[in-house]
This record gives structure tokens, C-alpha cells and sequence, in this order.
């Protein structure tokens, strides 16, 4: 089953390069690479150096570049617009070598060695972080071991609580049996298998709506590339490291252990209570990946008294509504701009304590 799954991830990636010569393939924006070891890229864009640095957290399933799309679908260069520093965590492909890597590695030590590589060329010795998704996960945790570290938080459609009656992946999880099943005879878990999981638990989030969006994007060209391009983006196959994919199913999933207070990682205990750092979620209500119930017990549960959500509304011609919020035009347009006001105004309260921030009335 290896075999076969790792062939068909090389056959998607070798379709997805003969559509980046047929035009098809991400426009993304100049970077330099800031810090390079076994995992992690980290790439840092030009830009106001001086203004308050944000790191972008991926999930690391994929590629990166879905956070720089395009040019009008580019969270990368809206905050390079917005006077942002902008670092962003591009997972690498995990080989045998970092089969071992789990939840201590992506949401501790490789974050730990970025922030440090951030430190050395902006002086920054805390940021803010933003992550989506499953990078969402990994940024919340790290933001609960490291309170220092962090300026501020920005998580986007990010489970953190869960359950058997929680999400789409919560009652999936509840009937499996234990991830070593899978990963046994594995090693890393191939990308392929990953889409096939997610297609079993929802066809119709990533199935027949994805054809769905296709159909109401026709209309508008721009929608349609975007659309294109996230459907290019679902072709760059990326294996999920076998520890971090059994720390997610049973620690998290199954256990809900961040959540219930029993998580424990390098020998440290990881809590809610641990995030002292101002804490905005990027919610959308429809989402059976990230549902509100899944995001909002994590926001009463945290130490930190400034939170704040933006719900997201959604948008046409981003395939797949989870990642809407990072490429879609009602996103970039609405969403964007409020996050990135955000987080001026906390780093100019955090340099001024006189000066508090007052939320604009699109925050509840």
C-alpha cells in the first residue's frame, strides 16, 4: 500500500510541474532563505524591517506557498503591504530521518529555531504568529510553552478542542482504531492517503463542492484562477511525518488532552491557561473542519483577557472554504486588512502601554 500511495503523490506532483509550465502555478514573492535545517525552511521577504515581525504558520501538509498564492491572493505580500516583517515556516518534506518528528518538533523545537533566526536578524526577541489550520494547532501550542516568545496570536480556522461530536474529524476518529494501525508497514503518511481519509470522513466537503465552486467561479475570471490555482496547490502531495500524525490522532483527537489539561510535551505541561498573549481567531460558522465549537471553548479557556474573533463569510472560487480565509477575495478584502490593523495596534500598545487598543466594531 506504501508503494502505491507514494506513486500516485509522485504522479500528482509531476502533474502539478506540467501545469506550472502551462502558467498554472503560484506567482509567489521574492524571498531569502533566513534559516535551512532537517524540516524547516524558513524564508524572510523584503520589506519594512523595522515593523513589528510576523511569523506564518503552515500546516505541514502541502506546501506552503497557499499563504502566497498570488499576487491578489497573497497573505505574504498583504502584510509585506500592511509595513509587516514577514517570516514564513515552509515545511519541508519529511524523509526516515524525520520520521520521528512529532508534536515536540513542529510546535516546539523547529518554531524555537525560527524565532531564534527572526531574533538574530530583526532583534525581535518576540513575534507574532499566525497560523491556519493544523499550523494553527502547532502555533497555539507553541504560543502555551513559550508565552515570552509571543507578541501576539492569530489563529485561522484552527481546531483545538475535540471530540467524538465535535467536527468532521472528531466521530472518524472516534471509530478508528489507534494510528499505529495505520503508520504500521508506513513510515510517513503519504499525502494521498491523507486526501483519501479526508474524501471518507466528508465527500461532500472535499468532493462534490470543490466541483461546485468551480461552477459559480465561471463567471468571474479572477475567482477562477484562484480556484485553479488552490486545486494546483491540492496536487503538491507532501507525506505527514509518522509521529506528528499519531501525536495529532491520539493525543489531540481521540484524547483532547491540550484541552483537558493532560498534555505534556518535552517533558513540560501545555495548557490553555499557558497563552498569556493577545489571542484573535478567524472563525467560519459553516466550517465542518474547524466549527465554532471546536475554536470558542479554547478562547474562554486561555489566561489571556484580550481575545477577539472575525467570523468569515466565505467566498467563491477558493475550492476548498477552509482555506478560503487565506486566498479568497472577500478575505483579502475584509479580513486581511482587520488583522493586520490588529496587530499594529498591539505592537504599537505593547511599545506604549499609554495607548490602548481599541477593537474595531467588526470584532466580537
Amino acid at each position: 500500500m506504501q508503494n502505491a500511495h507514494e506513486a500516485l503523490d509522485r504522479g500528482r506532483c509531476r502533474l502539478g510541474r506540467q501545469l506550472d509550465a502551462l502558467g498554472w502555478g503560484p506567482v509567489e514573492t521574492p524571498f531569502r532563505r533566513v534559516l535551512a535545517e532537517a524540516g524547516v525552511t524558513l524564508r524572510g521577504y523584503s520589506g519594512e524591517r523595522a515593523g513589528p515581525a510576523v511569523l506564518l504558520v503552515p500546516a505541514p501538509i502541502k506546501r506552503a506557498w497557499l499563504w502566497d498564492l498570488a499576487p491578489r491572493a497573497s497573505v505574504v505580500r498583504r502584510c509585506l503591504e500592511g509595513g509587516l516583517a514577514v517570516y514564513l515556516v515552509y515545511w519541508e518534506r519529511p524523509g526516515e530521518r524525520e520520521c520521528g518528528f512529532g508534536l515536540a518538533d513542529y510546535a516546539d523545537r523547529l518554531l524555537v529555531d525560527c524565532l531564534d533566526a527572526i531574533r538574530a536578524e530583526t532583534g525581535q526577541a518576540s513575534v507574532f504568529v499566525a497560523g491556519h489550520s493544523t499550523g494553527g494547532i502547532c502555533a497555539a501550542l507553541f504560543a502555551a510553552l513559550h508565552p515570552e516568545r509571543v507578541r501576539g496570536l492569530v489563529l485561522l480556522g484552527t481546531p483545538l478542542h475535540f471530540g467524538c461530536d465535535v467536527g468532521l474529524f472528531g466521530p472518524m476518529v472516534a471509530r478508528a482504531p489507534h494510528a499505529r494501525t495505520v503508520t504500521a508497514g508506513l513510515g510517513n503518511v503519504p499525502g494521498s492517503l491523507l486526501n483519501a481519509l479526508c474524501l471518507l470522513a466528508s465527500p461532500a466537503t472535499f468532493g462534490w463542492s470543490r466541483w461546485l465552486d468551480a461552477m459559480n467561479s465561471l463567471a468571474d475570471p479572477e475567482a477562477l484562477r484562484t480556484h485553479l490555482l488552490v486545486e494546483r496547490w491540492t496536487l503538491d502531495e507532501m507525506p505527514l511525518a509518522q509521529r506528528f500524525f499519531e501525536d495529532l490522532v491520539e493525543l489531540l483527537y481521540r484524547e483532547d488532552r491540550f484541552m483537558r489539561g493532560t498534555l505534556g510535551i518535552g517533558g513540560k505541561p501545555v495548557t490553555p491557561a499557558g497563552v498569556a498573549a493577545p489571542l484573535l481567531s478567524v472563525v467560519d460558522r459553516r466550517c465542518a473542519i474547524a466549527p465554532p465549537a471546536a475554536i470558542l471553548p479554547f478562547h474562554r479557556a486561555v489566561s489571556s483577557t484580550d481575545t477577539g474573533i472575525l467570523w468569515y463569510e466565505g467566498d467563491v472560487g477558493v475550492s476548498l472554504q477552509h482555506v478560503g480565509m487565506l486566498v479568497g477575495k472577500n478575505a483579502h478584502r475584509r479580513l486581511w486588512p482587520e488583522i493586520i490593523v490588529w496587530v499594529r495596534a498591539h505592537a504599537a500598545y505593547s511599545d506604549a502601554p499609554t495607548s490602548p487598543w481599541r477593537p474595531s466594531p467588526r470584532l466580537r
